[in-house]
């Protein structure tokens, strides 16, 4: 995988401790608790970190840990974590919310590369658009806040098995 592409990899031990308390930090400063459902729901984002999970995903495996938490209280936290700008929702034109943590200090979201034929989700850590913002905020005389870019196309893992992509467009990319 080239070095601009990230994968991230599950928290662990001590960075996962580190990452729940400025969560918690972070909430405390809204004026809001790290209830034991909303840490369960914290905890089980940062083991599954490399994913783009749905709130569906989220409440199964919080389930996991806590079998007394309902959908309900996932999808509120899931929103009350966007709403603060923790986590972002993501949405790769397939009906379905997913959430990512917010890259910690940076100024915009990273961008997608989206696999047609197996789904993969690669990540994208440079951001390119820099000079087509600043272009744009001239030009237009609009103050760019933040900026998403997904590509839809066949991931390295696949271009070998996929014959014709372009069979793929229509079905899996609304």
């Amino acid at each position: 995988m080239a070095s601009h592409i990230m994968k991230k990899g599950a928290q662990g031990g001590v960075a996962m401790e580190e990452r729940v308390k400025q969560i918690k930090q972070q909430l405390s400063t809204h004026n809001y608790k790290l209830t034991p459902q909303r840490e369960a729901t914290v905890r089980v984002l940062l083991e599954n970190e490399e994913d783009h999970l749905s709130a569906e995903d989220v409440y199964l495996l919080v389930k996991e840990k806590a079998p007394e938490i309902g959908l309900a209280t996932v999808y509120r936290t899931l929103e009350l974590l966007s709403d603060l700008s923790i986590i972002h929702k993501l949405n790769f034109g397939d009906g379905v919310t997913r959430y990512e943590f917010r890259a910690e200090g940076a100024e915009h979201h990273h961008h997608h590369l989206i696999c047609l034929n197996c789904g993969a989700v690669d990540e994208i850590i440079d951001d390119w658009l820099g000079p087509i913002e600043r272009r744009v905020e001239k030009e237009f005389d609009f103050r760019i806040i933040d900026h998403r870019l997904t590509f839809h196309g066949i991931c390295h893992r696949c271009k070998d098995q996929v014959k014709d992509p372009e069979k793929l467009i229509g079905s899996k990319v609304t």
